[in-house]
């Protein structure tokens, strides 16, 4: 069976608080590898993933963009967006 998805420009939570930490970044990068051009993937959590976006940046360079959609003190919202 294959993958369906929802369409082009679709966004896709993806909420990290319930993840446990030790796993995160490999499950992140799971769901960045799924997604297709034009996809977007709303990522959630409660700390300024500092870290995790220098490793984004080094894994996928130009092929996805990092757009905050709020960043406060424990309530980060980003937009990882696929060209």
């Amino acid at each position: 069976m294959s993958h369906q998805h929802l369409s082009p420009s679709a966004l896709y939570p993806f909420d990290a608080r319930g993840i446990a930490k030790r796993f995160r970044h490999a499950a992140i990068f799971g769901a960045l590898d799924a997604l297709q051009a034009g996809e977007t993937m709303r990522f959630v959590n409660d700390h300024d993933p500092l870290p995790l976006l220098d490793q984004l940046r080094a894994r996928y360079g130009e092929r996805v963009a990092i757009e905050y959609r709020q960043r406060e003190p424990g309530g980060i919202v980003i937009d990882f967006m696929v060209r």
